[in-house]
This record gives structure tokens, sequence and C-alpha cells, in this order.
């Protein structure tokens, strides 16, 4: 059995292990609908209840398709939108795409500090409103930064933060040990946490006990996002989530080791650059540079780009 926990004081029951739909869609593994979902389906059969996805990521089909009939999975998603019309419009996308009635959690996506969350305030609003409507039932927020997870710790009606963790402290801004207190803090006042990118977006895949193993037994998470594009990868998470052994042939036969590749019709418009929340893409005169040990592979800057150029293979 898949252990479940409630997250914080949403009154929500979660699967410690969250499905992280990133991996099957457009931006990674760009999976058919059908075989995406499968591996979705799959996982809910296993009793995972607990699936994360964003407007962004496109995979709201997939999604769909594998909680058909099942009324028993909790779905976060978010949008980057700080508009109160346009928020309003992400929440009615996830509802009419999903075909459910009411979204459990909606999230502002990859927030920075107080200042971007002020600059959110008419998006949080109608979020507000939505909930005090039964629309969606919890309110959080995703983010790379300290700044934004200590912030939040002034707005009650933030119910749950989605903050990036892991033991190497890759692609946090402000640091790690900075990024346990302030968790440590947020979980204090009853916010829901569930951690991302507990593998460094791939870069811990060749040490991936240790990077669970450090996920878990941070005191002060309810769950973990894990990305999954295989029924092999969910069963091996799902024995490593509870204690299980994996031998190393097994683990070594799921290791996909993923790059960021840039396509030679890349026009170096530089709006990559600007969506990349790692710092890991740069122009120079011989085009796009990439820092390879700080990529996060999220693909965010493949969905930022007009030509297609970027992908993750």
């Amino acid at each position: 059995m898949v252990e479940k926990v409630q997250l914080g004081r949403t009154g929500l029951w979660v699967s410690r292990l969250c499905f992280g739909a990133l991996a099957v869609g457009p931006l990674q593994r760009n999976l058919p609908v059908d075989e995406g979902a499968r591996v979705i389906r799959h996982a809910l059969d296993r009793g995972i209840n607990f699936v994360d996805t964003a407007q962004l990521y496109q995979c709201y089909p997939y999604i769909r398709k594998a909680v058909a009939g099942r009324d028993d999975v909790i779905i976060a998603s978010r949008s980057y939108d700080y508009t109160y019309g346009g928020m309003r419009q992400a929440v009615e996308e996830a509802r009419r795409e999903l075909d459910r009635d009411v979204i459990d959690i909606f999230m502002l996506h990859e927030q920075e500090s107080a200042l971007t969350l002020k600059g959110h305030r008419p998006a949080l609003d109608y979020l507000v409103e939505a909930k005090g409507r039964g629309i969606i039932r919890a309110i959080g927020v995703s983010t790379h930064h300290v700044a934004c997870v200590e912030a939040i710790c002034d707005y009650p009606e933030i119910e749950v933060v989605s903050p990036l963790l892991n033991k190497a402290g890759l692609g946090i801004i402000g640091g790690r040990e900075a990024m346990e207190r302030a968790i440590a803090k947020a979980h204090a006042l009853g916010k829901g946490v569930y951690l991302m990118k507990a593998l460094g977006g791939g870069h811990l895949i060749g040490d991936v006990r240790s990077a669970f193993a450090y996920a878990l037994a941070f005191p002060h998470t309810h769950a973990v996002a894990v990305g999954m594009s295989s029924i092999g990868e969910v069963e091996v998470n799902l024995a490593l989530f509870s204690g299980e052994a994996v031998d190393d042939a097994t683990l070594q036969g799921l290791v996909r080791h993923k790059t960021l590749h840039v396509e030679s019709w890349c026009q170096r418009c530089g709006l990559c650059v600007e969506r990349c929340p790692a710092g890991a893409l740069s122009l120079g005169a011989e085009g796009l540079r990439i820092e390879h040990q700080k990529c996060l592979l999220c693909g965010y800057c493949g969905a930022a780009c007009p030509e297609f150029a970027l992908k993750i293979i």
C-alpha cells in the first residue's frame, strides 16, 4: 500500500509519491496520449493518487484519459497568468480539458519573491474567489526560490507550496540550507508541502537511492513529485519510496541520460534565455550556449521557442 498523508491543512489526503505528468507530455517524452495515459493509469492502480501538472505542460489529455471514471485522484495544476481574467480562463481550461468540475489544487506557477506575488495579486484574488465557489479546493504556488517560500508565510490564503529541493541543491535560488529552513517555517504554519526536482532534473539519476532517501527523510514535506514516463519507472519509484530493495541492474536499465538539444534553425531570439528558470542558457556570438550542469531539463525553454528549436532528447 502506498502511504497517504494529509497535505497540510487542506483536508486532502495524498500519496507520498506524486506522479509528475511533465515527463509524459510534449515538453519531455512526448508520448502518444494513449501510452502516456496508460502509464498514469498504472500508477493510479498501484495506489498513487496524486498527479502534478501545469497549463504549460499540455498534459491535460493524458490525465483526462487516465482518470476517466475515477473520483479518487488529487490533481494539482498551475498557471503563469497574473491577471484575474487570465487565471479564470486557466482554471476553466483545466476543468474543461480534465473533465472535472473541481480542480483539487490550483497554483501560481514559478513564483520568485514577495514582489512577484504582489504582481500576481489579481490572479490570486481569482483563485480565492474560485475556492469560495467550490471550483478549486486549495490554492498554492510552485517555486525554485527561497524568497518565495519565505514570502508565502505571510499569505494565509496560500495553502500549498511546491518548492524545488534536492540533496545537491541543484537549481535552488538561494541555496539548499536556506530552502530547508524556509520550507520548515511554511510547514510549521500548516502549509501543504510537496517537493519537486528531487533528482535535480535527472542529474542525480545515478544516485537515485540517496536522492530519494534525502527527500523522504526531510521532515517538513508531505509528498514528492517525480516525473515518470514508463511503467518500469513507476514500479521502481514505488519500491524505493516503500523502502524495498531495487537491484543495480534494474536501476541501470531505467536510466535515461537526457540532454537539451538545440536545432540548427535556432534564430537566437533569446526568448528561451528569458524563460530558463535555472540560468542555464545564454546567447553568444556563436549562438545559444547551454551550461548543462545547470540545466534542469524542465523543457520550459522549448515551450517558449517560436521555432521549436529546443528539444530534450
